[in-house]
Formats: C-alpha cells, structure tokens, sequence
C-alpha cells in the first residue's frame, strides 16, 4: 500500500497579454440574431453595434462578451 502526501501550494491567476482579448456584440433587439462575430479588438466589435444601429435604428440595445487568455503560476 503507497502513501500519498498532499500539501496546499498557492496559485494566482492572471491575465495573459500573448493571448489576446476576443469582443463580441450581439444584438439584443427582439428577432434579430445578428453579432459581431469574434473580433480580435473591443473596438472592431463596438465599430459593428454602432454600424448596426446606423442600419437598424430601433436596433440600440447589445450585449457585449470579452474572452481573454489567463496563466495559472504558483506563488511560492
């Protein structure tokens, strides 16, 4: 029978820049399924609600989701 040794080790989480930010709008206007798409910029995603909008103007309401890239390092 082997034994096991456990020991808590401390973590911290951060965001990675080499990883990038993804954005994404969606517009939120009852039957239009339109988005952005992945956009590798919360500006090029924001530049398609504003074109979106310019297009549809009762279409004024989004949700907006940012993805990023995080590393998990020990403290110690």
């Amino acid at each position: 029978m082997s034994r096991t040794v456990l020991r808590y080790v401390a973590h911290t989480i951060t965001h990675t820049p080499e990883g990038g930010i993804t954005a994404e709008a969606f517009c939120m206007t009852h039957g239009c399924n339109e988005s952005s798409g992945p956009r590798d910029s919360g500006n090029d995603a924001q530049d398609w609600a504003l074109a979106h909008t310019g297009r549809n103007p009762s279409h004024d309401l989004f949700r907006r989701e940012y993805t990023d890239h995080a590393r998990v390092t020990r403290t110690e």
